[in-house]
């Protein structure tokens, strides 16, 4: 919704401004199509080029889902620790190997299956049994598993973080092609230098355009689409590092409530539950069980 609003804003305050300056949108309006013909053609020719068809696959499929709100909410969050408190709980009265038929498998499991916002993400699902599944098998300390999980968040990072860094590419390149197109604009201009001079003055302004597009389209659309993709990222790496404090605060032998405490600290202000509000969500939790 802000990434419409965004781009709305960006093309009416520009054009605006240019028309209140006593702007003609002829020139723009003739020069437009080839100048974006040779700009677009030439950054998509670029981004094939220089990212693997892996890198390819994941932008394209990234870029629908920064047209959308963000996921990593309070609701969320409260979600998230309501279910890591069920079951460090359920460990901690009956033991850990208690916890092994729904860690197997999760999706058949009740304790589970209250939190259909969580069990819907499959990569948070997965972060949570695997190191749940290496606490019952005892076989690892909190520092083996702390190690582990820190090698975890960083590949899921760096991972998560090559669609934003393709689209930034793409924006840094975008100047350059205007300016390309504004050359070749230029290069077609020099070869009517005997035309008249309000002709050539239109020639001129016409190439210009391909430098006003190119600048225009990297700093006004895609550039800040890769700036909002890497807070995407950042947003879906501090789950991850939630559920690992709090994963490894119960592993040194801390209550769930006060292992909580410990994830709770560790997220954004913007969306950390403040400790009542945690407390009465899990109690609220427990109670409709």
């Amino acid at each position: 919704m802000f990434v419409i609003l965004g781009y709305i804003i960006v093309i009416g305050c520009v054009l605006g401004g240019y028309a209140m300056a006593g702007g003609s949108f002829g020139v723009i309006l003739h020069a437009a199509p080839h100048e974006l013909f040779v700009i677009c053609g030439a950054a998509l020719g670029a981004f094939l080029v220089g990212n693997s068809s892996k890198t390819i696959k994941a932008t394209f499929k990234y870029i629908p889902k920064l047209l959308q709100g963000s996921r990593f909410t309070k609701a969320r969050y409260m979600e998230l620790m309501a279910l890591l408190y069920d079951v460090l709980s359920k460990a901690r009265k009956e033991g850990m190997m208690a916890i092994e038929s729904d860690v197997e498998n999760p999706h058949d499991s009740p304790l589970f299956k209250k939190y259909a916002l969580i069990s819907a993400d499959h990569h948070l699902m997965e972060f949570i049994t695997d190191y749940l599944r290496m606490m019952v098998s005892g076989n690892l300390n909190a520092h083996e598993i702390e190690n582990l999980m820190d090698n975890e968040i960083e590949t899921h990072h760096h991972e998560a973080s090559v669609p934003a860094a393709a689209i930034q590419a793409i924006g840094d390149g975008l100047p350059a092609f205007g300016i390309v197109a504004a050359v070749l604009g230029v290069v077609k201009t020099m070869a009517s230098v005997g035309a008249a001079p309000a002709v050539l003055g239109g020639m001129i302004g016409g190439a210009l355009v391909g430098t006003f597009l190119g600048i225009l389209m990297a700093y006004g659309f895609v550039s800040p689409l890769a700036q909002l993709a890497t807070q995407k990222v950042d947003e879906s790496t501090k789950e991850l590092q939630c559920v690992k404090v709090t994963l490894l605060a119960s592993v040194q032998g801390y209550a769930p409530a006060i292992a909580l405490e410990f994830g709770r600290k560790v997220l954004y202000s913007t969306e950390r539950p403040t400790f009542v509000e945690l407390e009465s969500h899990v109690k609220g939790k427990k109670a409709s069980a």
